[in-house]
């Protein structure tokens, strides 16, 4: 059921869809499908997460679903159970009955009279996570999926833990999902909306102490990731990222390691779909999307599988901004793979630099505050998020410069670092920032890698330090595909300390550096190697926007106590669905804060309001966290509150100590 080129179907938006999942949960499911799919079967693309169908990702499912809808498909969003319009409680992410649940909605789907028996499942970030979970449980229907900014490994490349460090995202996205899962049913939809939405509160997990718990790689990040066994993913896979945002490697792993037909795809982007992501350049995303849809789940020949196994957008190094409307940049394929077929440049660090081999001893005890031009760790906000200069943290960091080049240098993958490195203390960590040098001095970080040194030799078992013993260490830094502008430098920072990226180790380290090498993947690179169709989308979203959008970040020294504190102020604004009437909004603020001489005065706080407004009733929730530590524990302290007009309706409060593990 292909239109013509200039034929698209009528379709039909049905909004509040229940499907029963084997115990009685209903889940909520918005579908769009061609009007008369039930006389003519069509395929079906499934998107299955927890953000909110009927406000939270209204105005990216309006571009996307229904273009895909016109042109012969059913696309199906589903609320997971215990968000939005669902029943049910929400106990984790990505725990086994949301994966039973997409499997059980799979099967549902097939039994569809509009339905061919043939599905795809495709979503970013959390229903990209899902949907590389549930192709690895081989559901026989799921022929394809797209997954978009996800990882392949929870524990080592997701928002918990970066190289055995623990994230702050890991209490940063908890306190988002502590408020996104507060949220009320649509009142106009379920008649019990109340009765779930107190039951919702009642229920609703703190999962920053879930995920504290486990700060090693156990059997809790085992589950979920598919790396564990990446021959269980048997669906063809269209994997797509991008520069700006966390999960850097995912793309080109899933490209290299799938036994399965696998395709990759890398922009400049931020946490967003392609077709209007941010930084520009956007790309033809739903074009390339329906020819992979076409071919897997049509069996019509629209030559992906001829496609070029990799591509990635080339930056052009560019001096540094806390946010880009646009990188300049050129398309590059491997036809083939992706990266770790291309040849490297190695480079010694010694006393002098970066170059040829000669000796080293260097010690570097970088302040707590180092890192507070890392930016954030994935931006998705569209705030000022984007690693800032780095010449104050290089000041407080170790640096190892190499020559101007004599001509461009395309570097295409993940650099590697090799350290022998010992530390005063038996639990240290340590962070490595590879920068592009200006000629002015403007430092550009290109790619970065964190370690917490007790994880030297397993993530599963950690070990303390012998203080004074040297270790060789090996850390890989995040894939990137960046041009280093003849006449330009490359500089290796090293720092003992990553804030506000990471918690820090429970003392100040001196690190002590005697060997230290670089491999660099280089590309030869010329000319424009791919071209994209133009970004095409739906009409947008139909909805009043009654409070703007506006987002800050701001770095405040308090002078009295020498304390530093990041501030981040998010105001999502207000927005009414002029479709169906309903009208949300929320606020977020985060402070992480810390003194330059004492790891233990680290705090972070998370404040947010959700909004919900409908037919005279109105909604609030108000959550809180804040987490600090001593040198053997964690603290955490969070609270919910939920209103209704003015009036209290529900409020909770906890406190939580989590030990130390090497951390």
């Amino acid at each position: 059921m292909t239109p013509n080129p200039n034929t698209l179907y009528d379709i039909k938006d049905l909004p509040d869809v229940g499907i029963h999942m084997p115990d009685g949960c209903r889940l909520s499911a918005r579908i769009w499908m061609p009007e008369k799919a039930t006389e003519t079967p069509v395929p079906a693309i499934l998107e299955f997460l927890p953000y909110r169908k009927r406000d939270g990702t209204a105005t990216r499912d309006a571009l996307t679903h229904p273009w895909f809808a016109k042109r012969g498909y059913a696309c199906i969003r589903v609320d997971t159970r215990g968000n939005g319009d669902s029943e049910g409680l929400m106990e984790d992410e990505y725990t086994q009955q949301e994966l039973d649940d997409a499997v059980a909605t799979i099967e549902w789907l097939t039994k569809q009279p509009w339905c061919t028996g043939s599905v795809g499942m495709m979503g970013i970030s959390w229903g990209g996570f899902n949907a590389l979970q549930v192709a690895a449980m081989q559901p026989e229907a799921l022929k394809a999926i797209i997954t978009l900014c996800s990882t392949a490994d929870r524990y080592a490349d997701d928002i918990h833990y970066k190289g055995g460090c623990l994230l702050n995202e890991n209490l940063g996205w908890g306190a988002t999902m502590w408020s996104y899962s507060s949220r009320a049913p649509d009142p106009a939809l379920r008649p019990n909306w109340r009765e779930l939405w107190l039951d919702r509160l009642e229920n609703e997990p703190f999962l920053p102490s879930v995920w504290l718990r486990h700060q090693t790689r156990d059997a809790y990040w085992q589950h979920g990731s598919v790396c564990e066994d990446f021959s269980a993913i048997q669906a063809a896979t269209l994997a797509v990222g991008g520069w700006g945002d966390a999960y850097k490697n995912t793309v080109p792993l899933l490209v290299e390691q799938l036994k399965a037909p696998a395709k990759g795809i890398v922009g400049p982007w931020v946490h967003k779909y392609p077709h209007f992501a941010v930084p520009e350049p956007r790309i033809g995303f739903l074009q390339e999307a329906l020819r992979w849809w076409d071919h897997w789940l049509k069996d019509a020949d629209t030559g992906v599988e001829s496609d070029p196994d990799y591509r990635a957008y080339l930056m052009d190094g560019v001096r540094p901004q806390r946010w880009y409307n646009d990188r300049p940049g050129r398309w590059i394929a491997e036809n083939e793979g992706a990266t770790s077929h291309l040849p490297t440049q190695d480079w010694h660090l010694t006393d002098s630099g970066m170059g040829a081999s000669g000796p080293m001893d260097v010690r570097v005890r970088s302040p707590q505050t180092c890192g507070m031009e890392s930016g954030e760790y994935c931006a998705i906000w569209l705030g000022p998020d984007m690693p800032g200069d780095q010449r104050t943290d290089d000041a407080m960091s170790a640096c190892f410069d190499g020559e101007p080049f004599s001509a461009d240098l395309d570097i295409v993958g993940a650099p590697r670092i090799r350290l022998r490195i010992s530390a005063d203390r038996p639990q240290a960590q340590v962070a490595i920032r590879l920068n592009h040098l200006h000629p002015d001095g403007a430092s550009t970080r290109i790619t970065y890698g964190v370690l917490n040194l007790s994880h030297r030799d397993s993530h599963a078992q950690p070990a303390p330090l012998s203080p004074g013993v040297a270790y060789d260490v090996t850390l890989d830094l995040d894939h990137i595909a960046y041009r280093v502008p003849k006449g330009h430098r490359l500089r290796v920072a090293v720092s003992s300390a990553y804030w506000p990226l990471i918690w820090p180790s429970p003392e100040p380290v001196e690190l002590h550096l005697t060997k230290g090498e670089v491999s660099i993947p280089v590309r030869p690179t010329e000319t424009d190697e791919y071209v994209f169709p133009p970004p095409e989308s739906e009409a947008p979203r139909d909805a009043t926007i009654l409070r703007k959008a506006q987002n800050n970040r701001r770095v405040e020294t308090d002078m009295n106590t020498g304390e530093t504190r990041l501030i981040i102020e998010d105001d999502f604004g207000l927005t009414k669905d002029n479709h169906h009437g309903l009208t949300n909004g929320g606020t977020a603020y985060e402070c992480w804060s810390i003194h330059p001489d004492d790891p233990l005065s680290a705090k972070g706080h998370c404040l947010w309001t959700q909004e919900l407004q409908r037919d005279g009733i109105e909604l609030r929730t108000e959550t809180s966290c804040q987490m600090w530590s001593d040198h053997t524990s964690f603290f955490l302290r969070a609270k919910l509150t939920a209103y209704e007009g003015e009036v209290e309706v529900f409020s909770k409060e906890l406190e939580d100590t989590i030990p130390r593990n090497q951390m």
